[in-house]
């Protein structure tokens, strides 16, 4: 296991090397000047030539992609244009907090989907097959900004049981932090918890024509011992996968949902930053979030292994 995970890791490299190339270019296909929108009212060719030479504006790309490149792997993402703060710090203030909404949400997806995937397949063809189809495809199809507004005003204005939007950090006030993370939690859960339960209906339906579930159900086993035992252990492992994705999609950022909730994570920041042209601040948090979808991916090759042995063999 140790030599597989080592390969993945030595395969990463080159992809994060790539990945950071095309990341850096964003600030060249990006419109608008972000001296320009540092200078404010002092746009005279002395102080926008003079912010250019400080900021390195005026040396060749590649030059700026070296220089940038090994300031990053020094931990050191920039210089926010409009906060006037290193870009690491405001990474490392709302990480805490997307990290926070992002499991709240996945734990919400797993909880309904993965359960509602399981009865549809078990009772495949039944009502209850229909209706968590027919719960999955509203889930897909439902937009989250509009079903974040309609729980403002069903759960916070007309019953007050939950916080309509902002945030407490969980080290200050953990129960009020977890009652602002429900609701936009529920909103990002419920779109994910679609996906879960249809990729974890058909991993079900497949493992459940296996030889070996027929034999267990020979040897007279009881039909739960059959499904959560031997059946759903191998199902489990698609859904691994496709839950490691969504965990690495949610770290990006959800910028509606953020928005509407008023809650400050990487989708605020990043929004703010591409309409203040704040370029540092975009780069720093699309890598950031580009090499978590990297580690995302080798934890779910590593979850492979333990929950099939079969591909500790072949790896």
């Amino acid at each position: 296991m140790l030599s597989f995970i080592a390969r993945r890791l030595l395969i990463a490299i080159p992809t994060v090397l790539i990945i950071s190339f095309f990341v850096f270019s964003l600030q060249f296909l990006l419109p608008g000047d972000p001296v320009l929108a540092m200078a404010g009212e002092e746009r005279d060719p002395e102080t926008l030539d003079r912010l250019r030479e400080q900021y390195g504006f005026n040396d060749p790309f590649l030059v700026q992609y070296f220089n940038w490149l090994t300031d990053a792997l020094r931990g050191d993402l920039g210089q926010s244009l409009r906060m006037n703060q290193p870009v690491t710090a405001l990474i490392v203030e709302k990480l805490p907090v997307t990290f926070q909404l992002a499991v709240m949400a996945l734990i919400f997806a797993m909880a309904i989907g993965i359960p509602m995937g399981i009865l549809s397949a078990v009772r495949k063809g039944s009502w209850l097959d229909y209706v968590a189809n027919f719960v999955a495809l509203s889930g897909l199809s439902i937009p989250n900004f509009w079903l974040g507004i309609l729980l403002i005003l069903l759960v916070s204005v007309n019953l007050g049981w939950l916080p309509a939007s902002g945030y407490r950090p969980f080290s200050v006030d953990p129960w009020l932090s977890i009652q602002t993370m429900i609701m936009p939690a529920f909103v990002l859960g419920t779109a994910l918890a679609a996906a879960l339960m249809r990729h974890t209906r058909s991993a079900m339906l497949q493992v459940l024509r296996s030889d070996y579930v027929r034999t267990a159900r020979a040897k007279g086993l009881r039909e739960k011992v059959v499904i959560l035992k031997h059946a759903l252990r191998n199902a489990l492992v698609p859904v691994v996968t496709v839950s490691a994705l969504l965990f690495g999609e949610l770290l990006a950022g959800a910028v509606l949902t953020e928005q509407i909730f008023t809650i400050p994570g990487f989708g605020k920041l990043v929004v703010d930053a591409v309409f203040s042209r704040d370029y540092a601040v975009v780069q720093g948090i699309v890598l950031v979030t580009s090499v978590a979808f990297i580690l995302m991916n080798l934890l779910a090759d590593t979850a492979y292994m333990i929950l099939n042995p079969r591909m500790r063999d072949g790896a």
